[in-house]
């Protein structure tokens, strides 16, 4: 039987993520965190990518999307906002929009598109459903994140095994987002080092 993707969430919220600098200082060991090869090299931001045409500003507070496209295969997407340092960004602004199963976007209203606030350990997370491709792209996902205080955080997600990501001009195998296979639809992790 597998497992859900309500598990899944479930095991990453209740895993906290342990800043690497507090441990190095201590003389410890770093521990094996499943983070971004950008936080893993400590320096390098995540990758910046345009917001294309169909960002729509004041998108509402809401972290499940599936409503809005309940013929869509559930996906559900969890990360962290993390410093340059592997540090938590907490209160990080993290919005993200998309297109639904048939690769159409919703000019008029908000229907898959939503905002959160990172909790005090920087985690986020959205239940929406897989973004179908369309002409010209790949399937892809929509962030923009800020720090309080920070610079906004443009950039766009992608899924591992995608025909068209080779032909898409935007993509870079460093926003490819982890997947896990779950029994009730798909489970991604990616963390935002901004």
């Amino acid at each position: 039987m597998m497992t859900s993707r309500r598990a899944l969430l479930s095991g990453f919220l209740a895993t906290p993520l342990v800043p690497l600098t507090s441990v190095l200082a201590r003389g410890q060991q770093a521990p094996l965190l499943p983070l971004t090869r950008a936080c893993e090299d400590g320096d390098e931001p995540t990758l910046s990518r345009e917001a294309g045409p169909f960002f729509k500003p004041n998108a509402p507070l809401k972290q499940d999307l599936f409503l809005d496209a309940p013929r869509g295969e559930p996906f559900t997407i969890a990360g962290y906002v993390v410093d340059d340092r592997c540090s938590p960004a907490p209160r990080s602004l993290i919005e993200i929009w998309h297109a639904d199963e048939n690769g159409d976007y919703d000019r008029q209203g908000f229907r898959l598109r939503g905002h959160q606030f990172a909790d005090e350990q920087g985690r986020w997370w959205f239940n929406t459903v897989m973004p179908a491709p369309y002409p010209g792209r790949t399937r892809h996902f929509h962030f923009r994140i800020q720090r309080p205080g920070g610079v906004v955080l443009t950039t766009q997600l992608f899924f591992p095994g995608e025909p068209g990501n080779a032909r898409d001009w935007l993509f870079d195998e460093t926003l490819l987002i982890t997947m896990t296979d779950a029994g009730d639809g798909r489970f991604g992790r990616f963390d935002f080092v901004v």
